[in-house]
Order: C-alpha cells, then sequence, then structure tokens
C-alpha cells in the first residue's frame, strides 16, 4: 500500500500526472479544486473513489483512491474541525481509519493550524486507537514554532499520539528528529533558502511495522508545480 499526500498549491486537474506517475493506492491532496471541477486529460488516471471537504471550491481537501480501497466518511466527524476528516478505509488486506489533513482554519481564536489537530486528537480520543490507523496531510507545523505556553503546538501533537501508540512514519524510518528534519516537504514561496518540514503520515505501530520506504519529493522537479513536495510513504500491506 502506497500513501501520497501532496499539497498541490491549486490546480490539481493540471498536475494529477505527475503525481500519478508515482502510483498511489491513497493519494490526500490539500488545496484540490472540487471535483465538479477536476476535468482530467484523457490519458491520466481516474480515481475508484473520491471525497473532497472545503468551502472554497477552488481550494479544498481532496482524498482519492487509485486502487481497490474504499472510502466511506466516519459518523464522528467534526466538521467544525478544519481540516481532519475521518474516513474508513476498507477493501484491501488491512481496514484502517484515515485521517486526512489539511490544518487550516483561520476563523479558529484559538489558533489556524496545528491546533486543529490538538482539538481533533482529543475530539476523537476515543477512536485513535494504537491499530488501524493513520493521519496523513498538510499539518501546517513544525516543533521550531512551538509555543510553549499553549498545549496545542506541534511537540505535544506527537507526544499524544505516541502516547496513543502512533508514530511519525518519516522520523521512524529515517531516524529524525522532530524540528530538525532533513527533507523539507515546503519552501516558502518557492525559495530554496526557506525550507520546512510541515507535512506528515502518522501510523499506528502495526501499520508502521511494515513501512517499506518513505520518500520526500526533490525541491528542483516539484518547485515548478507547488511550494509543496510529496511524502511518499509505501507499506508492506496489499
Amino acid at each position: 500500500m502506497k500513501i501520497i499526500t501532496w499539497n498541490c498549491n491549486m490546480a490539481f486537474r493540471k498536475k494529477a500526472a505527475l503525481i500519478l506517475a508515482h502510483n498511489p493506492d491513497i493519494l490526500i491532496v490539500p488545496e484540490c479544486e472540487h471535483p465538479d471541477k477536476l476535468k482530467f486529460d484523457s490519458d491520466t488516471k481516474k480515481p475508484t473513489a473520491v471525497l473532497w471537504f472545503g468551502n472554497n471550491p477552488n481550494k479544498g481537501l481532496g482524498i482519492f483512491s487509485y486502487s481497490h480501497y474504499s472510502f466511506k466518511l466516519k459518523r464522528n466527524h467534526n466538521p467544525d474541525l478544519k481540516m481532519i476528516i475521518p474516513v474508513a478505509v476498507k477493501g484491501g488486506q488491512l481496514d484502517f481509519t484515515l485521517y486526512a489533513v489539511w490544518a487550516n482554519n483561520p476563523a479558529d481564536p484559538d489558533g489556524q493550524y496545528v491546533e486543529q489537530v490538538w482539538k481533533a486528537i482529543h475530539h476523537y480520543d476515543k477512536k485513535l486507537r494504537n491499530k488501524q490507523t493513520i493521519l496523513a496531510g498538510d499539518f501546517n507545523s513544525n516543533t521550531i514554532w512551538d509555543r510553549k505556553y499553549r498545549a496545542g503546538n506541534h511537540s505535544n501533537v506527537v507526544k499524544a499520539l505516541e502516547e496513543k501508540g502512533i508514530f511519525s512514519c518519516y522520523h521512524l524510518h529515517h531516524q529524525q528528529i522532530q524540528g530538525k528534519e532533513s527533507h523539507p516537504t515546503f519552501y516558502l514561496y518557492r525559495h530554496q533558502n526557506k525550507p520546512y518540514h510541515l507535512d506528515y503520515c502518522f501510523a499506528s505501530k502495526d501499520i508502521a511495522d511494515t513501512i517499506v520506504s518513505v520518500e520526500v519529493g526533490e525541491y528542483e522537479f516539484w518547485k515548478q508545480y507547488s511550494d509543496h513536495v510529496p511524502l511518499i510513504v509505501t507499506y508492506a500491506i496489499g
């Protein structure tokens, strides 16, 4: 099973073939237009399942299956948490819950970015299990921006997930320390000298134990398409 998250910086319909060349089974695309606008080229592979969330038809969160996996929005979805979307994924060797993430809620006075994930961890507390769970997407956060006086910072999000047996696949596989990542996933204004690691895939230990590879896209290729590069995680799960 290959899961890819890529903030496409809008106009996914024009860029889909680029990311589909990496053969995702499940693709999470922040800043994706509404499916009604997704008019793909005739030779572009079409998804087998699609979920989309957002208020702006040009810039929402798209979740795509390009395999036998099917999606169903879970009944406990809290639309006030923008956007952390709980999805039941079925059809493979392992049924699991995917929390697709684009942490971005300018209207929340408590915090626009990682605070949304922090609230989601507590809201979905009883459903966030140490098995069959993945959280993936653009978290818009990093330990370097921790506000120590605020509980909902990145380090506390990581700690809370680890206490539930859920770990960052990139950091686990590449033996990286939060805030000191060797591979950026975002370049501010697309400038190579302004790199940050903002995109993550967290998985419960039963899934993380099957990691085959974790790849981060190359700046030189992806800079012409987005300020983010893809995060690609492959598991030994069919």
